[in-house]
């Protein structure tokens, strides 16, 4: 049988290096082992990871609450442009941001990393992403999966998911059943895009104005790369204070994929619409950039972009101002953009709608 002298019958000749693979393991223990709090048993590097609920035995029904994410076409513009450090903060986001709609403390999180081939340095600079993300949330980065796929993945080309649990005791879960006509909605700033609305973005930016990654000064002090990577705002700090205060929340909305029009309906009732005023909302300067050399209908970006509210945090008109400063307090932006009227689960935007 006739063998090539050039090539080896062995895995790393197919694209898969397993030494690469267990130097990158070695690479990353240090800052995921950060991540670390009460209820992790062992470390990475096993079969499984362990998180003990033995401090949560005072709640009288604990529920575990899980949400599980990706960071979308935002990652094309990190590999085309080779940076790394911050989608690993967007994939926590993505996903603890969801959790904490439920009023839920975020326990762990996981990872995948699916890559063409493994370059351990550039995977490292994601995973301390994504470790900075879960220090910030005050949970743990629990495990994950980097998968070297050549016959699945191009080039520099890789994909991202997650998921984060956390738990929440039943009878203090936010589902929304408490939002009642009267309700303000506060909205909390966004830092940009966060992880949502990238295929349209590039279309814009990249294909139909032809405008290079490394544009200087696309807003100021930033390239267009690092404006467009700002990575997603995390809101955990924020819903823990509240959580633990006297206001009332009566409601939360992430506003990621789907805009406004399609994330604040999922926790209205029945019975129940809004009514935002788009002239209370502060956009971050990549927006003002973004809307002045771009021509998207007005209802088209409310549906696809978070427009500068990351997150809504529904609550009586008592409690609003106190939302508010204490969103400030913290260093968020905030303001009262709307209320809740009678209707049936639409959402109005004056001066669109």
């Amino acid at each position: 049988m006739y063998k090539d002298p050039k090539n080896s019958n062995d895995y790393k000749s197919s694209g898969v290096d397993i030494h690469e693979g267990n130097r990158f393991v070695s690479l990353i223990k240090d800052s995921v082992s950060k991540s670390n709090i009460n209820g992790v048993i062992g470390g990475i590097g096993g079969f499984a990871g362990l998180f003990s609920l033995g401090e949560f035995k005072s709640m009288k029904e604990p529920v575990l609450v899980s949400g599980t994410d990706g960071v979308g076409t935002k990652l094309k513009i990190a590999i085309d442009s080779k940076i790394y450090d911050t989608v690993g903060i967007d994939l926590v986001a993505m996903c603890v941001n969801d959790i904490m709609v439920i009023g839920a403390k975020p326990l762990f999180f996981l990872d995948y990393i699916g890559v063409g081939k493994l370059v351990p340095e550039s995977m490292k600079s994601i995973v301390d992403g994504i470790t900075a993300g879960c220090i910030e949330s005050e949970m743990a980065l629990l495990g994950g999966e980097t998968a070297e796929m050549p016959g699945m993945y191009k080039g520099d080309d890789f994909d991202l998911a997650g998921f984060a649990v956390g738990i929440v005791d039943r009878d203090k879960m936010i589902d929304g059943t408490k939002i009642n006509i009267g309700d303000r909605l506060i909205g909390i700033g966004s830092s940009g895009f966060h992880s949502n609305g990238f295929s349209l973005i590039r279309k814009m930016l990249l294909d139909n104005l032809n405008l290079p990654l490394d544009t200087k000064d696309f807003i100021e002090g930033k390239t267009l790369a690092e404006a467009l990577l700002t990575p997603t705002k995390l809101y955990v700090k924020l819903v823990t204070s509240l959580l633990s205060s006297n206001v009332n929340i009566n409601g939360m909305v992430h506003i990621t994929g789907g805009g406004f029009y399609e994330n604040i309906p999922r926790v209205l009732g029945d019975n129940l619409s809004v009514k935002i005023n788009p002239s209370k909302i502060t956009l971050p300067d990549v927006y003002k950039k973004f809307l002045s050399i771009t021509d998207i209908a007005s209802r088209e970006l409310y549906t696809v972009f978070n427009m500068g509210v990351g997150y809504i945090i529904i609550t009586d008109e008592k409690s609003s101002k106190d939302v508010i400063d204490q969103a400030i307090s913290l260093g968020y932006t905030a303001s009262d953009i709307g209320e809740v009227i009678a209707g049936d689960k639409q959402v109005y935007l004056e001066g669109i709608d």
